[in-house]
């Protein structure tokens, strides 16, 4: 029987936005019965190191090594690929995919790259994330690539108390409404898209009202991620052939 790709999950950043990208994976395989879903190896660990202390707060310890070694057991598990539920810790990626010989799939590739695949006359994306990412830089290149300009929430400290309630509290009809806000305010600010570059906006991207064509870091790298899975299958090959 030929079967998906195993993925591997770099996870805990955080936990409910692991849970929720393990969902939708699920969701966007085609399968009509259990075996033919992907087989995730997850590594849901909460002990990684804050990415916003070591990034923003420059008082934490780095990421990266934790990371690396969380790629390197889950290669060891079967892994054909990794991905991470969390856009900011893809500034470590290069550390990550050094320390192992499978791809990482990436949220700020398959976010721009959905956003050209829509073919609409899109050139400014508003950015609603940690500000960690725009420090970083981390979707700049990927965008511009595309033809797109990121544009990011000037609200910065109001960004950051969000994330950190939504990771305490979960979500509230509070929380919706204030990430409606600060769409509103990118788009007045000229973003003709919007996108939801942190995984806990994406908890609540279903019921975000954009007004715009809006796009969720972690539905298009779960996209991504089945159709890196599913390849095998699609091509009539059983898994490590080809």
């Amino acid at each position: 029987m030929r079967t998906p790709r195993p993925i591997g999950i770099l996870g805990g950043m955080g936990p409910e936005a692991t849970v929720l990208m393990m969902q939708r994976i699920i969701s966007c395989t085609p399968a009509a019965r259990d075996q033919d879903h992907i087989q995730l190896l997850v590594d849901c660990n909460p002990q990684v190191p804050s990415r916003i202390d070591h990034l923003i707060r420059r008082t934490g310890p780095d990421p990266a090594p934790v990371l690396a070694g969380m790629a390197q057991q889950l290669e060891a598990m079967g892994a054909r690929a990794l991905v991470m539920p969390c856009n900011t810790a893809h500034f470590y990626a290069p550390a990550i995919t050094a320390a192992c010989g499978i791809p990482l799939i990436s949220m700020i590739e398959a976010v721009p790259e959905a956003i050209k695949a829509s073919g609409l006359p899109l050139r400014s994306a508003g950015i609603l994330a940690s500000p960690a990412v725009r420090m970083t830089g981390i979707y700049e290149a990927p965008a511009r690539a595309r033809g797109l300009e990121p544009l990011y929430c000037s609200e910065e400290d109001e960004l950051l108390q969000l994330i950190q309630t939504i990771k305490a509290e979960g979500v509230t009809d509070l929380s919706r409404r204030r990430l409606g806000e600060l769409a509103a305010g990118l788009r007045a600010a000229g973003a003709d898209c919007i996108v939801t570059a942190c995984t806990e906006f994406s908890l609540l991207f279903d019921g975000l009202e954009a007004d715009v064509p809006a796009f969720d870091a972690l539905n298009e790298v779960s996209r991504a991620v089945v159709a890196f899975a599913m390849q095998d299958v699609r091509q009539g090959e059983a898994p490590g052939g080809g």
